[in-house]
C-alpha cells in the first residue's frame, strides 16, 4: 500500500491527509517533495493529518524530522493529527513525541498556530 496524500486549507493552515504506510522509497520521496513543494509555495503553517497511517518504519520518521527541521529553520510550523495507537506509540518509544506537537482534534490543532 502506498502513501496517498492530499491537502487542503481551512484558515491559512495547509491540512496534508496522508494515508498507507510512511516507508522507505516512494512514500517518504513523496512526504519530502510534498512538505518542500508546500514551503516553496509560502505556506508555513502545516498539519499533518496521519489518522489513515498504517505504519511508519525508520525512514519515514526520519522525513517527519526532516520536515519539522526544514520548516522550523523556515520560521514555520509543522504539528501532527490523529496519531492511531500504533504510530502514537511508535513516537512515544523514539522520544519524538517530545519534539512535535500532537493533536486529536483538527479545530483545536488549527487554533494552535499563531
Amino acid at each position: 500500500m502506498s502513501l496517498k496524500a492530499g491537502s487542503r486549507q481551512v484558515d491559512g493552515v495547509t491540512i496534508v491527509d496522508l494515508s498507507g504506510r510512511i516507508v522507505l522509497g516512494e512514500a517518504t520521496t513523496t512526504l519530502r517533495e510534498m512538505l518542500q513543494n508546500l514551503l516553496s509555495q509560502g505556506q508555513k503553517k502545516i498539519l499533518l493529518n496521519l489518522a489513515e497511517i498504517s505504519y511508519i518504519d525508520s525512514s519515514g520518521l526520519g522525513a517527519l524530522v526532516s520536515g519539522y527541521t526544514t520548516l522550523s529553520g523556515q520560521q514555520g510550523q509543522l504539528k501532527l493529527l490523529n496519531l492511531t495507537k500504533k504510530v502514537h506509540d511508535l513516537l512515544q518509544i523514539t522520544k519524538l513525541l517530545t519534539v512535535f506537537e500532537v493533536h486529536t482534534d483538527e479545530a483545536t490543532a488549527i487554533r494552535s498556530f499563531k
